[in-house]
């Protein structure tokens, strides 16, 4: 498989960033969903084996322990102060706390366990260059990862809002789609009972 990340001087190629966003309370839990089993690991795992250069961890709630779980990782952990008021919170955290010769940044959710590297790398084979939009979708559903491309980080910082992210930029700007169902189910978990079954997570 050839992925097309972003040219740097020289010729070569830059890999992706990666965006773990595991700020939120997780109400319906009961606990902060960075703190839920092995999620965080996860997330991290699925990013670098994808490829991701380097893979910023936004915490919010539940930070100290969080900041635990990450111990030794070769991550760089960002703080959502204001994680209360939402994802969108957690999102412009995260773009902030970006490298800034990163091309673009692969965005995932922590409450998503069963997407793993080969749905990362699956996305990325559109592209991962600055002006790359692209997101997964499950059964024709959108959803993580999404690839955002340096050139859109501006504009997903002054539309993010509330709890909806980026989903108020990608409505208008259609990134390119990549069917994901065979891989893995796509589904965010919010309750306890939520249970894994042969590497899918289901109600």
């Amino acid at each position: 498989m050839s992925t097309a990340f972003g040219a740097v001087p020289g010729g070569t190629k830059k890999s992706p960033a990666g965006l773990l966003l595991a700020a939120g309370a997780g109400r319906r839990m009961g606990s902060p969903k960075a703190l839920v089993d092995d999620w965080l690991a996860r997330g991290i795992d699925a990013l670098e084996g994808a490829g991701c250069s380097r893979v910023v961890v936004v915490l919010g709630a539940g930070l100290e322990q969080a900041r635990r779980l990450v111990h030794g990782r070769a991550v760089t952990v960002a703080v959502a102060a204001d994680w209360s008021d939402g994802l969108s919170a957690s999102l412009r955290a995260g773009i902030l706390a970006l490298p800034a010769d990163a091309p673009a940044a692969v965005v995932t959710l922590v409450d998503l366990p069963d997407i793993g590297e080969s749905v990362v790398r699956r996305v990325l084979e559109k592209g991962a260059g600055p002006a790359t939009l692209t997101r997964a979708t499950y059964h024709g559903q959108p959803g993580h990862p999404v690839v955002l491309g340096r050139a859109h980080w501006p504009g997903i910082l002054a539309a993010a809002n509330g709890d909806v992210g980026a989903r108020a930029y990608l409505d208008r700007h259609l990134p390119a789609l990549v069917e994901c169902a065979d891989l893995a189910s796509g589904r965010d978990i919010d309750w306890a009972d939520q249970t894994i079954s042969s590497g899918v997570w289901r109600a």
